[in-house]
């Protein structure tokens, strides 16, 4: 009898064990396999952002140029072309050349050069690696007064914080595209930008007082789905607000991520 209890004994722990390490062995394939999607999901977000850093500093040097191009032909080569036919009819009859015409060419030379000036800054690559999102859209803004007369804003407050520098390239992007986007579609006289700091966020707002638009009914074209997107890589929030004949808002949220820099 003894020797039957004692097979049983064993029976039974030789169940309880296998039992125990089933157990065992399923928890640990179930926390690999949601170790292995968490880590492969962290990779596909880490490819997104890499890939939308890489994509936002290509297209801030490409509208560089294009901005750079544009501006040699519409402005600085009209100005200068009106200044080369004043010189040909001084050159052609000089009964012409009087103080006023010359005081008039001057005119006309300094302000190609002071256009140039303004795109070689712009030209300056470092703008956006060495300095921060705000200096660089103060920058544009700048340009955007001097070359296309129109009336621009940019109003900070709060305590300005420091913020991851890949972000800040994107952020920047952002609100390159949305300046870019009022002046192709918005018709505005007015462009204003306001960035509100506190401990954890920074709060971005961007207003025109253009035409606007349904925002309910027309779709995200006009780099609107890039704002968003671009938006979701870094975790901030992206909102829209226009009527038609009202402008339009974009805002964008941005959660501070302090402990990168303590």
């Amino acid at each position: 009898m003894q020797r039957e209890e004692i097979q049983l004994l064993i029976i039974s722990s030789s169940i309880v064990l296998f039992t125990l390490l089933l157990t065992l062995f399923t928890l640990f394939y179930f926390f690999q396999k949601k170790k292995s999607r968490f880590l492969v999901e962290k990779m596909e977000d880490d490819l997104l952002f890499q890939s939308e850093l890489i994509k936002s500093k290509i297209e801030i040097k490409e509208q560089t140029l294009t901005t750079v191009s544009r501006e040699l032909h519409d402005n600085i080569g009209q100005v200068l072309a009106v200044a080369l036919m004043q010189m040909n009819i001084l050159i052609e009859d000089e009964s012409q050349c009087t103080k006023e015409s010359l005081v008039n060419l001057r005119y006309l030379v300094n302000k190609s050069l002071d256009e140039i000036r303004v795109l070689s800054k712009l030209m300056n690559g470092d703008v956006v690696i060495k300095s921060s999102f705000i200096d660089a859209v103060s920058d544009d803004l700048q340009r955007i007064e001097q070359l296309k007369k129109i009336q621009c804003s940019l109003q900070v407050s709060g305590p300005v914080q420091p913020i991851n520098r890949e972000h800040e390239t994107i952020i920047y992007r952002i609100l390159q595209e949305s300046i870019s986007n009022i002046l192709k579609h918005s018709h505005s006289e007015t462009i204003a930008i306001d960035v509100h700091f506190d401990d954890h966020r920074c709060n971005i707002r961007i207003a025109d007082s253009g035409k606007g638009f349904d925002a309910k009914t027309v779709a995200k074209g006009n780099g609107l789905s890039n704002i968003e997107t671009r938006a979701q890589v870094i975790g901030a929030r992206f909102q829209i607000e226009s009527a038609s004949g009202k402008g339009a808002e974009i805002q964008i949220d941005y959660p501070i991520h302090t402990e990168e820099y303590h």
